[in-house]
């Protein structure tokens, strides 16, 4: 039951927090472009497409992350490979944004990030006590005779 209800408290929580930040690289994006003077000579609509592009897809990477987390809630079965190390990415790409988070804009955000940060890591750790029995040994084989 704990297990169903970290991992389903994680999607959702990766999910509003994919939406907040595909809304904080949209205003990023539109203030880019609408300044009339280049950063380092860098083109102004350059810069406001790239950030268009990152914050699509660091949302889209966090959407992947929240359905993954639903599906091992819902099936209360631990994560498949591919998904584990899908998540493991996340929680590494959290341990940056907190590091980020706390100079650039505060307490507050690192909390919450490594609050979800706290999330992955126990939803990886409460399914892996939950893996598949081994198998038993396969008898041994024996040449038969004629």
């Amino acid at each position: 039951m704990l297990r169903r209800f970290v991992a389903g408290l994680g999607a959702l929580a990766l999910a509003v927090e994919a939406a907040v930040l595909v809304l904080v690289h949209v205003v990023l994006g539109k203030t880019t472009a609408n300044q009339s003077m280049s950063i380092a000579g860098m083109d102004p609509e350059v810069m406001s497409a790239a950030t268009y592009g990152l914050g699509a897809v660091l949302g889209a990477f966090l959407l992947l992350c929240a359905v993954l987390l639903a599906l091992a809630g819902l099936r209360d079965r631990a994560p498949g490979r591919f998904a584990r190390v899908v998540i493991i990415a996340a929680a590494l790409t959290h341990v940056l944004l907190g590091a980020l988070a706390v100079g650039l804009v505060g307490w507050g955000a690192f909390a919450a990030t490594m609050l979800i940060l706290g999330l992955l890591v126990l939803t990886l750790t409460l399914y892996a006590t939950g893996r598949a029995q081994p198998r038993p040994p396969v008898k041994e084989l024996r040449p038969t005779s004629p």
